[in-house]
């Protein structure tokens, strides 16, 4: 046959019979990815955040004070408020209860009722029957009207009818669902994210009560042992959620400066402090949910304060003997904010929700900003002061950071290619194909070239432990051969047409960028170094999904020929019951520290073979408790790092 038949005869194969109609929520099972971002860690937590944000929607309304969170002992998950239930009555038009409804059809929900929801998170109306479709199993418990209704749904179809069960006084909505093992890579939820979540929903939504309890661990109370237990509830919310961001860095305020404007359609609040950092620190908000990517709130904010504060600057003469400009970057270093807004109808970009649309936004929050900051300035003459001399002081170090700059990429466009001596690059130009690993010290560095693919993979050693950008100048940053050599070798600068302090990616090397450290104390803190130099001066990379961390095994057992690799303490019992019949004597045990000890082929094998390696993709789910935590453990307040480590220490794997 022909091409040219074989085309003819294909498109007279290809006929209605071909094309599928995904019924229910059968859609959402076949690309689950397209309604909650992935079907990693990322995912499942987001099953949780949809039922949760349900709850918030009752909160902002008014109807209820109180959300539990409860991780049950077989790993599914309860969400429980007091709100006024969802409504169970037969709807006219489907012919079923409206329980059933919400819980097994796209883009139902009385969010879409604008007198029912002024504001939503969940506008898009698939979140609790996105859960649904994705459980194993789901249970809908309600109570309303003086009664206790339930339903029960398998892989999104329900398994029961809407029934009785009791009856109540109170109002509210228990949700519980396990997620479906065949769909997520994962099915363990994590109880510090869930909690920094929980965490933030109580600073955003002042007056709430959120607990989160945990029946998988128990903690020893000399009595039998309790569940792992949190609650968080905030009385000022925004300015306590400033407070804490900002509780291990010294303040140059006092006050904290705090917004709200409700004078246009759209309310607007926003908490703002100055510290000692050299980093802008600036998280979104709409309708509760973390806009990480910005947009038009984002604009208006950084519109209103630098118009407002440069005014100010230039009416009290203290920019008058200054011999460069001001530029918006320096009214944001050492700033930390939190801008909220409520929006009824917002425009996201996708259903996860990463960046705000409305251009209406832009002008009501620069408004905001304008009018109350210029009040706050007038009033405050004394902070005033402190702000434009530290807005004078972050000009004049962006000033002498910019020569820093200059210096690293003139003297990459001098010496030809630019790149570091140690930096063995590979063959392949194609920076899709291409990765590189940040390997610690010259001896692994040495190993790692060995073990390597040429054709894709590039190492670049680094001389022990890189400079902790949390507590330097930016123009120091600059100076640091160990950074200077990660930006030239990454072909990445500082700098765009739109924001001169922006990362420029454009010219980026490599589209995958792995950390590889020893497996010890040492390697842990040189990693969290280097996350530290990412996050603040490279966050785009981490948004972008390109950093990863290398995890080399923690042992080799060997019987005779025989041998295996281990990166747990689970993985090497296990080994030692198989292969010794539970006896450490009767095999040989070598426990890696350090990459060096493995040699070239045993480092490509379990560290650097796409086919055999594990890679953990660094993310970020709250940028404000990624803010809080790196400000913690990389800043100069000592107490609250010993109070995070007493508390988390049960939990490390630490190998001295």
């Amino acid at each position: 046959m022909s091409d040219k038949e074989k085309k003819l005869q294909d498109s007279i194969d290809y006929s209605a019979d071909n094309i599928q109609v995904l019924e229910g929520l059968e859609a959402v099972r076949k690309r689950p990815a397209m309604y909650i971002g992935d079907i990693g860690i990322k995912g499942l937590h987001h099953l949780v955040y949809e039922v949760i944000d349900n709850s918030i929607d009752e909160a902002i309304t008014g109807y209820c004070t109180k959300i539990e969170v409860v991780i049950l002992e077989d790993g599914s998950v309860t969400v429980i408020d007091d709100g006024r239930g969802i409504p169970t009555g037969i709807m006219e038009k489907e012919k079923k209860s409206a329980l059933e409804v919400v819980m097994t059809v796209l883009h139902a929900g009385g969010k879409f009722d604008k007198d029912s929801y002024k504001v939503s998170g969940g506008l898009h109306g698939v979140g609790v029957s996105c859960v649904n479709a994705l459980s194993a199993h789901l249970s809908a418990v309600i109570m309303r009207e003086g009664k206790i209704f339930k339903q029960e749904y398998e892989k999104g179809k329900p398994v029961t009818a809407v029934e009785v069960i009791g009856k109540s006084d109170k109002s509210g909505t228990t949700i519980t669902f396990k997620p479906d093992g065949t769909i997520f890579q994962t099915t363990e939820f994590n109880f510090e994210i869930l909690s920094a979540r929980l965490r933030e929903l109580a600073f955003l939504n002042k007056g709430i009560l959120l607990t989160i309890k945990d029946m998988r661990e128990l903690i020893d109370d000399g009595n039998g042992g309790i569940p792992r237990f949190e609650e968080f509830h905030s009385e000022l919310g925004l300015k306590e959620f400033v407070e804490y961001l900002d509780a291990n860095r010294e303040r140059l305020i006092e006050k904290i400066i705090h917004i709200t404007f409700d004078k246009t359609e759209i309310p607007v609040e926003i908490a703002l402090q100055y510290n000692n950092s050299f980093s802008e620190n600036v998280h979104s908000y709409v309708n509760n949910i973390n806009t990480i990517e910005g947009g038009t709130h984002l604009a208006g904010f950084r519109r209103g304060l630098t118009r407002t504060l440069k005014k100010y600057a230039e009416d009290s003469g203290a920019t008058s003997k200054l011999k460069f400009d001001i530029n918006g970057d320096d009214f944001r270093e050492g700033l930390t904010a939190i801008i909220s807004v409520k929006v009824a109808e917002p425009q996201f970009e996708g259903q996860t929700k990463t960046k705000l649309g409305n251009s209406e936004v832009m002008g009501a929050v620069d408004q905001a900003v304008s009018t109350m900051l210029t009040n706050y300035l007038e009033e405050n003459p004394k902070d005033a002061r402190i702000i434009v001399q530290k807005v004078i002081l972050a000009a004049t170090a962006r000033h002498a950071a910019r020569k820093a700059r200059e210096l690293v990429q003139r003297k990459n466009v001098l010496s030809g290619s630019g790149l570091p001596g140690k930096l063995a690059d590979c063959a392949d130009r194609d920076p899709a194909n291409c990765e590189i690993y940040l390997v610690e010290g010259d001896s692994a560095g040495g190993t790692a070239k060995q073990g390597r693919d040429r054709r894709f993979q590039a190492i670049l050693p680094l001389r022990g432990k890189i400079l902790n950008v949390e507590k330097a100048m930016q123009h120091r940053i600059y100076e640091s051969e160990e950074i200077k050599n990660i930006f030239t070798a990454l072909g990445v600068n500082i700098g765009t047409e739109d924001d001169s302090k922006a990362l420029n990616i454009s010219g980026l090397r490599y589209h995958k960028i792995i950390i590889m450290t020893d497996a010890d104390v040492d390697g842990s803190h040189i990693t969290t170094l280097i996350m530290t130099f990412f996050f603040r001066y490279m966050q785009d990379l981490i948004k972008g999904g390109n950093i990863y961390i290398a995890t080399p095994p923690l042992y080799l057992i060997k019987k005779g020929k025989s041998e295996r690799y281990c990166w747990t303490e689970d993985e090497r019992a296990l080994a030692v019951q198989e292969m010794g019949q539970g006896k450490d004597t009767s095999v040989g045990i070598q426990r890696y520290k350090g990459l060096g000890e493995m040699n070239a082929e045993q480092l490509w094998s379990t560290t650097m073979n796409p086919e055999t390696r594990t890679l953990r993709q660094v993310t970020i789910d709250s940028a404000a408790e990624a803010d809080h935590i790196f400000s913690m453990l990389m800043g100069d307040e000592v107490p609250p790092r010993r109070e995070f480590i007493e508390t988390h220490a049960k939990y490390a794997k630490i190998d001295v």
